[in-house]
C-alpha cells in the first residue's frame, strides 16, 4: 500500500486546543466544595523529628484537617520500588523509597513531614507556616565521596553505609580477554576524571493532582500530572483497598513531563486521594516552582573514572570505567539512571573489552530518577570527550578517530553483553553511523568553516569553534502498550491507548497511523490517552518509548479495524477482498470508483439492532491490540555546532546548530523535529546554563529561577535537523524513539566547540554544567599550568 499519511510533515491534531486554551490541565480541575493542600516541608537536609505540634493551626477558621505520618495510622508507608534491580550477577541494592510523610526524621531538605488541608491554597500555606515542628539536625553529607568515607554520616543507619547499590558488568570477546590483558598490549593508555552535576526538568507545567471520591457510587477519580495513569490507578487501587474499576485516573494535557512525572508514587500522589476519601470531598494540591525545585526528583550527579586503551593507529582495545551515581536520599527508582549511562558509555564504537564498575550513593539530596537521556548524557559525555582527547593525543583527526572504531554497518544485530534498563542485553537492533557522521559535517559546513571562515574569523580577532559528536540512544522499551481503534457509524475513527501525552504528538501521530490503514482523514481521528477508564492496560510514556511501543499497538489494531472492513465489504460488494481499497472514507473497488460504501454505513450496518447475525460475529468494526517489544530499539545520531565566545567575559554565543539523527522509519517528520528542538533546548541549558547547587548543609541555593538559569529564545538558535533512516527489525512499523536524542550529546559537543574556539593549551573541559564563570576559572587553570 502506497504511503498517504505515514512520514508526512502533518500539522498537529491537538495545537488549536493548546493555542486557544480550550485544553484541560490538572489545575483546570475545580470542583465544588473542593478543598486545599499545602505541605509543610523540613528545612533540614538531615534531622531527627522529636515533635509536632498543629494545635493553634488547627484552630485557625477555614482549617479542614492537619496530618503528621501518626495521623495516618495504617495508611502510612512507604513508596513502592518502582523498578527492581537487573539481574546482574554479583549486584548489590539497598533499598530504601520514600516515606509518604516523613516519621521519625527527615533526610532531605522539602521532604514532606505533614499535610494542611483548609478552604482555600492561600489559607493552606498560610497555616502550614504555623505548624511547629521540633527538631533535632544530624550531621549532613552531600559529598559524592565524602559520603563513601568511613566517619561519614549515614543516611540509613540500619545500612551502615551510604552506598545504595554496587554493579559491575564487562564486555569480554571470545577469546576471553580481560581489560588488564587489552591494557597490556595497547600502545597508549589515557586516564581521565570526569564530572556531571545535577539540575532539574524545570517543566513548564509543575505536579499537581485532584482527587474525588463519590461516596454514592463508590468511585475515586484523580486527575494526576503522571507519565502513568495506568499503573497509578492500580497501585491506587491496591493502597486504598478498591477494586480497579472503581479507580480512574485521568493524565490531561500536561505541561511537560521529561521523566521526573513517571514516579509512582511521589507522597503527593498517596495523600491526596486517601485524603479526599478520609474528608469525603475533592482535594486539590498544585506544586509551586519553589516546591518543584525541592519536591520533584532531580537528575545527573555523577565522578566518572576512565581509561582507555588504543593502539598507535587510534584502534580502541578496551574502556575501564568506574563512576559513583548520586542518587539523593531514596532510590524509589531503582538503578535506571547508572544502568543506562554505563551501557550507553559504550557508544556508537566497537570496544572489545569493556570493564564498568560503578556505586550508587544515598546523600542528603532530593531524589535523583530519569529527566530527558536519564544517565545517557553522562556516558556520551565521557566517551566523546574521550575521543576527543585521544585524537589530540594521538595526531588523529578527531573525526577519522571515529571512523575507525564505528560499529560497521554489517555487524548488526551488535551484542554488546551487558544487560539494559530493560533488563534484556544491550544488542543495537540496526544502524549506519559513518552516514550520520558524514551529513552533519556536510550540513554544518565543516570543511569550508575550518579552511575558510574560521581562519577569516580569527584574523578579525573573533574567537569561534566548531564541534561535531557522535552517539547512541536506548529506545521503545517494554513491556508493552495497548490500543483499541474503532469505526463510528459517523465515519469517525476513535483511537484509544493507555500511555499519557505530554506534548509529544500522540493525538497526531497514531492518527497518522490509523488513516494510512483506514483511508481516514487525519483530522476525522479522534485519539485519546491517560484515561484508564478509556483504555485499561498500559505501562508509561517514558525512555523515548510512546510511538514505538503505543504506536506498534496502534498499528496492530488498526490492521484488524481494516481486515474486518474489508471482510465485510468484500461480502456486501460481492468482491474478493484483494479487489478493495480505502480512502477518502470509503471503501471502494480498485479502479471502480463510484462501487463503494461510506465506513460510516459500513460501521452502522456492523452493529444491526435487530435481526440475526452469524453465531461468533463480532459486532461493529472496532479492535483491540497489544505489542511489547522483545527488547529496545536503538537510535543513533549525530550533532554538530558553531559558537563564538567573548574572551572577556567567556560568554558563549551558539551561532549553528545541526542534528542528523536516525530514529528509523519516521511517523512524522514534523513532529520529530519539534522533539529534536526541545531537546536540544535543554541540553544547551544543561551545559552552559543550569545547576542545582548545594552548601555543605544540604541547603539548595539554586532553587529559584533568580539563581537557576534557564535558555530562553534568544539563547536557543534555529536548529536544523536531518533524518537518516535506519528501520528497526524489532517491530512491524520500523520505528525507534527520538525523544531525548535531542539533549543527550550536547555536553561533548559544547565543550568540544568551546575548547576549538579558545585555541588554549592544556585546556581540557572534563566537566558539566559549565558557566561563563567557570569557563573563566578553567581558563585561567590551564594557562597557570
Amino acid at each position: 500500500m502506497a504511503t498517504r499519511f505515514f512520514g508526512e510533515r502533518i500539522k498537529r491534531n491537538e495545537d488549536p486546543r493548546l493555542l486557544t486554551g480550550q485544553a484541560l490541565f490538572v489545575d483546570d480541575v475545580n470542583l465544588p466544595g473542593m478543598a486545599h493542600a499545602a505541605f509543610v516541608r523540613s528545612p533540614y537536609a538531615h534531622a531527627r523529628i522529636n515533635a509536632i505540634d498543629k494545635s493553634w493551626a488547627l484552630d485557625q477558621e477555614g482549617v479542614i484537617a492537619i496530618y503528621t505520618a501518626e495521623d495516618l495510622g495504617d495508611y502510612w508507608r512507604r513508596g513502592p520500588l518502582n523498578v527492581s534491580p537487573p539481574p546482574v550477577e554479583g549486584l548489590v541494592f539497598n533499598e530504601r523509597t520514600h516515606p509518604i510523610l516523613a516519621k521519625d526524621k527527615v533526610c532531605y531538605v522539602g521532604e514532606p513531614v505533614v499535610i494542611v488541608i483548609a478552604e482555600s491554597r492561600y489559607l493552606a500555606e498560610d497555616v502550614a507556616a504555623f505548624v511547629d515542628v521540633d527538631y533535632d539536625p544530624l550531621p549532613v553529607v552531600v559529598d559524592l565521596e565524602k559520603a563513601l568515607e568511613p566517619d561519614s554520616p549515614l543516611i540509613h543507619e540500619d545500612f551502615g553505609t551510604n552506598i545504595a547499590a554496587h554493579c559491575i558488568q564487562k564486555r569480554i570477546p571470545e577469546n576471553g580477554e580481560l581489560y588488564a590483558d587489552a591494557r597490556a598490549r595497547a600502545d597508549h593508555i589515557i586516564k581521565r576524571r570526569f564530572f556531571y552535576e545535577h539540575g532539574v526538568a524545570a517543566a513548564m507545567e509543575n505536579r499537581g493532582i485532584v482527587a474525588e471520591w463519590d461516596s454514592r457510587t463508590q468511585r475515586l477519580t484523580v486527575w494526576d500530572t503522571t507519565q502513568a495513569p495506568i499503573p497509578i490507578r492500580n497501585g491506587l487501587a491496591d493502597m486504598l483497598g478498591l477494586a480497579e474499576s472503581r479507580v480512574r485516573v485521568i493524565a490531561p494535557f500536561i505541561g511537560g513531563g521529561f521523566g521526573p512525572k513517571i514516579l509512582m508514587f511521589y507522597p503527593e500522589e498517596m495523600l491526596i486521594p486517601w485524603l479526599a476519601m478520609q474528608l469525603n470531598r475533592p482535594v486539590k494540591w498544585i506544586e509551586d516552582r519553589s516546591e518543584n525545585f525541592l519536591a520533584t526528583c532531580h537528575e545527573r550527579g555523577q565522578i566518572h573514572d576512565v581509561e582507555i586503551a588504543l593502539t598507535n593507529d587510534g584502534l580502541i582495545l578496551g574502556l575501564h570505567s568506574v563512576f559513583l551515581h548520586d542518587n539523593g536520599a531514596y532510590d524509589p527508582y531503582g538503578l535506571t539512571v547508572p544502568i543506562n549511562t554505563q551501557c550507553t558509555l559504550l557508544g556508537p564504537y566497537k570496544i572489545p573489552v569493556y570493564h564498568s564498575d560503578f556505586k550508587v550513593v544515598f546523600t542528603n539530596k532530593m531524589i535523583v530518577m530519569p529527566y530527558r537521556g536519564a544517565g545517557r548524557q553522562q556516558g556520551v559525555f565521557v566517551m566523546e570527550r574521550l575521543m576527543d582527547i585521544a585524537s589530540k593525543e594521538l595526531g588523529i583527526d578527531k573525526f577519522d578517530l571515529r571512523k575507525r572504531n564505528f560499529i560497521p554497518a554489517d555487524a548488526f544485530p551488535y551484542d554488546n553483553q551487558l544487560i539494559y534498563q530493560d533488563f534484556a542485553p544491550v544488542v543495537y537492533d540496526s544502524g549506519n553511523y559513518l552516514p550520520l557522521l558524514d551529513k552533519a559535517l556536510d550540513m554544518i559546513a565543516y570543511e569550508e568553516f575550518v579552511s575558510e571562515i574560521q581562519p577569516k574569523m580569527r584574523a578579525e580577532g573573533r574567537h569561534v569553534g566548531i564541534g561535531v559528536v557522535a552517539y547512541v540512544e536506548g529506545t521503545g522499551i517494554g513491556p508493552y502498550e495497548g490500543a483499541r481503534v474503532q469505526v463510528e457509524s459517523t465515519g469517525k475513527v476513535n483511537v484509544a491507548t493507555g500511555i499519557g501525552t505530554q506534548g509529544q504528538g500522540h493525538f497526531t501521530s497514531f492518527a497518522q497511523i490509523v488513516a494510512e490503514h483506514l483511508g481516514v482523514a487525519v483530522e476525522d481521528i479522534e485519539v485519546t490517552t491517560g484515561d484508564t477508564d478509556i483504555f485499561h492496560w498500559g505501562t508509561g510514556t517514558f525512555a523515548s518509548r510512546g510511538a514505538t511501543v503505543a504506536g506498534n499497538a496502534v498499528n496492530a489494531a488498526a490492521m484488524d479495524v481494516r481486515n474486518k472492513i474489508l471482510k465485510l465489504a468484500s461480502n456486501m460488494l460481492e468482491v474478493s477482498e484483494d479487489d478493495l481499497e480505502l480512502a477518502d472514507g470509503d471503501v471502494r473497488v480498485k479502479g471502480v470508483p463510484q462501487k463503494a460504501i461510506r465506513l460510516a454505513k459500513l460501521a452502522a450496518d456492523a452493529n444491526p439492532l435487530r435481526g440475526a447475525v452469524e453465531p461468533g460475529t463480532e459486532p461493529g468494526l472496532e479492535a483491540t491490540n497489544y505489542f511489547g517489544p522483545k527488547s529496545g530499539g536503538t537510535a543513533s545520531g549525530a550533532h554538530a555546532m558553531i559558537v563564538e565566545i567573548d574572551p572577556e567575559t567567556m560568554d558563549v554565543e551558539i551561532k549553528k546548530y545541526v542534528v542528523v539523527h536516525d530514529a528509523g522509519r519516521v511517523i512524522n517528520p514534523l513532529i520529530v523535529d519539534g522533539q529534536v528542538h526541545g531537546g536540544v533546548a535543554q541540553g544547551i541549558g544543561n551545559v552552559f546554563y543550569e545547576q542545582l547547587v548545594y552548601d555543605d548543609y544540604g541547603q539548595l541555593l539554586s532553587g529559584s529561577f533568580m539563581d537557576y538559569l534557564l535558555p530562553t529564545s534568544l539563547d536557543v538558535p534555529p536548529i536544523e535537523v536531518g533524518h537518516r533512516e535506519t528501520p528497526s527489525p524489532l517491530n512491524p512499523l520500523g520505528i525507534k524513539g527520538a525523544g531525548e536524542a535531542g539533549a543527550i550529546p550536547t555536553g561533548p559537543l559544547f565543550a568540544q566547540a568551546v575548547e576549538d574556539a579558545l585555541q588554549i593549551e592544556g585546556l581540557e573541559i572534563r566537566e558539566i554544567p559549565l558557566s561563563p564563570n567557570r569557563l573563566w576559572e578553567l581558563v585561567a587553570e590551564s594557562t597557570q599550568d
